[in-house]
């Protein structure tokens, strides 16, 4: 059995000179899919507070956006809920040489939506019995798919939750259904257990990331993630800064003709 993984906080120099070259290992990754032509789908699933969105501002912190995409959908609109479930989801899948990040995913029908009563039982057991089938035809399909689900404690979460709601720049990510989580606890664990009983398959497992200690989280998932794909490293093409012109005698225009950002900083010290 593996051993449980450690919960001290990292000392931050360690932590950052690892995030450094994990970095430079998901820039390789990132040109290896587009040089190939792949398809990756990485799902960012758990509790609220959990980490899922710090750990995906740091994955694509150096990544192109026309590569890498973050796949946030909101509440499905009057028409959306009259479709096929999965359809909108299947509208973000990547194309060639694409990833896509799910924040949050089709995996809402088996959590907020069961346990909030925001789905009816029936549609409920038809995801169940829908959603291996279609991650199994994805797959099938030359699409490389990652779940991942991010754990955090009782007591941690609490104490993430307080943290947010004293400060302004985070109080906006807290909404009813994160505060409705506190009090069903327990209701989210069942719908968790029942969820992996029919979707941890062989052929799309889930992988649980301890996100107690949110450095230890963002760097055991990445270096997860790049160890399960394939990828090596494409030798870029050789580029050479071109030789500055002579002056061709243009003047820039006056600056009293344009409308300049005032110096809000030359005030600051």
């Amino acid at each position: 059995m593996a051993a449980k993984h450690g919960t001290a906080r990292l000392p931050r120099a360690v932590y950052e000179a690892e995030l450094a070259r994990l970095q430079i290992e998901l820039v390789k990754l990132q040109e290896w899919v587009r040089h190939e032509g792949a398809r990756l789908v990485v799902v960012f699933e758990g509790r609220d507070a959990a980490g899922k969105g710090s750990t995906i501002k740091r994955f694509t912190e150096h990544l192109n956006p026309r590569v890498v995409r973050i796949a946030a959908l909101p509440r499905p609109t009057d028409r959306e809920s009259t479709q096929w479930y999965f359809q909108r989801y299947v509208a973000q899948l990547p194309a060639a040489g694409e990833i896509v990040l799910f924040d949050r995913s089709w995996y809402n029908r088996a959590g907020v939506e069961r346990v909030l009563g925001f789905c009816t039982p029936e549609q409920y057991q038809r995801f169940l019995r829908q959603c291996p089938i279609l991650e199994r035809l994805l797959v099938e399909d030359g699409l490389l798919l990652r779940k991942y689900w991010f754990s955090v404690s009782r007591d941690e979460q609490e104490r993430r939750f307080r943290a947010r709601i004293e400060d302004p720049l985070r109080r906006w990510k807290l909404s009813t259904v994160d505060l409705e989580s506190v009090s069903r606890w327990d209701d989210y664990s069942r719908a968790k257990d029942d969820m992996f009983v029919h979707t941890d398959t062989p052929d799309c497992p889930w992988y649980v990331v301890d996100g107690d200690e949110k450095r230890r989280g963002r760097l055991n998932m990445i270096a997860h993630l790049l160890a399960s794909v394939p990828y090596r490293e494409i030798p870029p093409p050789p580029v050479k800064l071109p030789p500055r012109p002579h002056d061709s005698g243009y003047a820039r225009t006056d600056r009293r003709l344009l409308h300049e950002v005032p110096d809000h900083a030359a005030d600051l010290g």
